[in-house]
């Protein structure tokens, strides 16, 4: 932490009303009051803060309710720090007392980040680009919800009325356009064998590019295997096609945001760089990107690796017990799109793959292999980022 540093200001975030408490370097109390959520106050706050040196504006939530403070701390001149959740609630076992107040919750940002200033995390770095790739990145991830829970709906349905339909449409075949178009024209079972195999062929030559005789064939196959109404079937067939529409709405929507998102990526130069690299596209340079921005905050790839969680903890006690194992804390959005990519650079990628190959060989299961790949590479990125080049295959040590 800076040394410059004079006042350590917490903030626990709230909807209409924060609550703050100001700690000077020794730990005595400045302030801690309750304040609304409030341009002039907020203003008042950290410009009367300064009278006694440099700021530093902490907060739990620097997106949604957070974005409103740390806006007015910046153009009021504080430095502006985000003290993470999981850090949050372990320091939080430090303090006496298990009651979970708006002004304990705020001293104990305020206290973490004068005594243990390790586990801050800069909001410094944000830039127009990083905001709007916030908004349209947390919009895309409620996309995903939601056509996840319909996709799981619309398969529900079709298991209900005719379990030997939903067979012929495994994994993403259900959410292929011409079958959601499928369900909205013909609604299901009923409606399929009343338009009869002729009619239907023909209508799905006419909406597809490519010949759909193999699946219209199987659906029809399917229709054969059950004689029996099932209870309900003509109120599923009345929701099919609604729920179909939905997805491919969805669908449509998380297209537009895809490309709404490279757009963003093309004016923000380090997007180029990690995209460089062998199993990083767009949606996994966007997570990384909002993740860790250029890497400033960290000191080496080694402290990147264990905030991702993908660095192993070792494990001691006397000469009895040793070994390494893997973390179960760390950003899981940053694992697990590091995690991604990596196995993705392992099926694809040759040098990733013969590193992939070689763990496997030492006895290593898939996932702790990719795991060791994904460290591998964290070095990488980490390289790449502070300096701003392009990812190069080195060639192959020769013997």
């Amino acid at each position: 932490m800076d040394e410059e540093i004079a006042v350590f200001c917490g903030l626990d975030v709230g909807k209409s009303e924060h609550h703050a408490t100001a700690l000077d370097r020794s730990g005595e109390r400045i302030f801690d009051k309750p304040l609304p959520q409030d341009e002039a106050r907020l203003r008042e706050l950290f410009t009367g803060l300064q009278q006694h040196g440099r700021v530093l504006v902490i907060v739990d939530q620097p997106n949604t309710i957070g974005a409103l403070p740390i806006a007015v701390a910046r153009d009021c001149g504080a430095t502006v720090a985000y003290l993470p959740g999981l850090a949050m609630r372990k320091a939080a076992d430090l303090y006496p007392g298990k009651s979970k107040t708006d002004a304990r919750d705020a001293f104990i940002i305020a206290d973490t980040a004068r005594s243990m200033p390790h586990t801050l995390r800069s909001v410094d770095r944000d830039s127009e680009v990083l905001a709007a790739l916030k908004v349209l990145s947390g919009f895309d991830a409620d996309l995903t919800h939601e056509c996840t829970r319909a996709i799981n709906r619309l398969r529900s349905l079709l298991l209900q009325i005719f379990p030997a339909l939903e067979r012929v449409f495994p994994g993403t075949v259900l959410t292929r356009t011409l079958v959601l178009e499928l369900f909205i024209k013909y609604a299901g079972p009923t409606g399929l064998r009343a338009a009869g195999r002729g009619n239907v062929l023909r209508w799905a030559r006419n909406h597809s590019r490519k010949d759909p005789a193999k699946l219209i064939d199987a659906v029809f196959t399917a229709l054969d295997e059950q004689t029996v109404t099932v209870i309900g079937t003509d109120a599923v067939e009345l929701v099919i096609p609604r729920v179909a529409a939905q997805i491919k709405e969805l669908k449509e929507q998380r297209a537009i945001v895809a490309a709404e998102v490279e757009k963003l990526l093309d004016d923000f130069p380090l997007s180029t760089v990690l995209m460089s690299m062998p199993g990083v596209g767009i949606k996994t340079a966007a997570t990384i990107l909002l993740s860790i921005g250029d890497a400033s905050t960290f000191t080496s790839a080694g402290h990147l690796a264990a905030y991702a969680g993908i660095a192993p903890v070792t494990r001691r006690s006397g000469t009895s017990i040793r070994g390494e194992f893997p973390a179960r804390s760390g950003n899981k959005q940053l694992k697990n799109a590091l995690f991604r990519s990596a196995w993705i650079a392992s099926c694809h990628h040759p040098a990733s793959k013969d590193y992939y190959e070689k763990k496997r060989a030492q006895g290593k299961k898939h996932n702790a292999a990719v795991i060791c790949l994904a460290r591998r590479r964290c070095d990488v990125i980490f390289s790449m980022l502070k300096h701003g080049t392009l990812y190069e295959d080195k060639p192959a040590r020769t013997a």
